[in-house]
C-alpha cells in the first residue's frame, strides 16, 4: 500500500514538473533572450526545480 502512494505522488510531482516547464517555455522569447515577465519565470523556475529535486530525493530512496 505504501508502495502505491509513494508511486502516485511521483505521478504527481512529474505532472507539476511538465506544467511548470511548458510554463517556463512559454515565457522565454528565444529571438531575443528575454522573458516575458522575468518574476513569474524566476516563481516557476524555483517550483520547477523544487518538484525535480524532490523527484530525484524520492528515486534514489527506494
Amino acid at each position: 500500500m505504501e508502495q502505491e502512494q509513494k508511486k502516485s505522488f511521483s505521478f504527481t510531482l512529474a505532472i507539476i514538473a511538465i506544467i511548470l516547464g511548458v510554463s517556463l517555455f512559454k515565457q522565454i522569447d528565444f529571438k531575443t533572450f528575454t522573458v516575458e515577465k522575468p518574476a513569474l519565470a524566476a516563481v516557476y523556475a524555483l517550483a520547477l526545480i523544487i518538484a525535480i529535486a524532490i523527484m530525484v530525493r524520492k528515486y534514489k530512496g527506494k
